[in-house]
């Protein structure tokens, strides 16, 4: 009996040490990434938004946002996102005539996603005038 009560005792123990606990961010976009489809530089200003939900237990700092390239420009939030709120990722491709594939790294807190980093993608194909 006193080894059945160590052994409760212990998976007790265990499995609250490997539950995640902190800030989750959970992004609406299927599979991070956000499809422009083919655009014209005239119709379109090449703005699209990602949003995402922190679904964690504690407040989520977005530290950075890095872009592959100058083409295109990400902003962040400033605050902190609490538990059960909503923010956004603006991201601004500069509608060169071509094919869009470029990746934004969002560095973070997030206990979900490994050291914080989630990779974010666009796509699509900006076609000339």
């Amino acid at each position: 009996m006193k080894n059945l009560a160590i052994y409760i005792t212990l998976l007790f123990i265990s499995s609250t040490g490997f539950s995640q606990s902190g800030p989750k961010i959970e992004f609406k976009a299927k599979d991070n990434t956000i499809d422009y489809g083919t655009v014209t530089k005239k119709k379109d200003n090449g703005i699209r938004s990602f949003e995402f939900t922190n679904t964690g237990d504690a407040p989520l700092i977005i530290t950075n946002v890095l872009s592959t390239c100058g083409c295109t420009v990400p902003t962040k939030p400033t605050e902190p996102i609490m538990p059960g709120k909503t923010g956004k990722i603006d991201v601004k491709y500069n509608m060169n005539p071509g094919p869009i594939r470029k990746t934004i790294t969002v560095e973070s807190n997030a206990v979900n996603y490994e050291s914080g980093r989630i990779a974010l993608k666009i796509k699509g194909e900006v076609i000339a005038d």
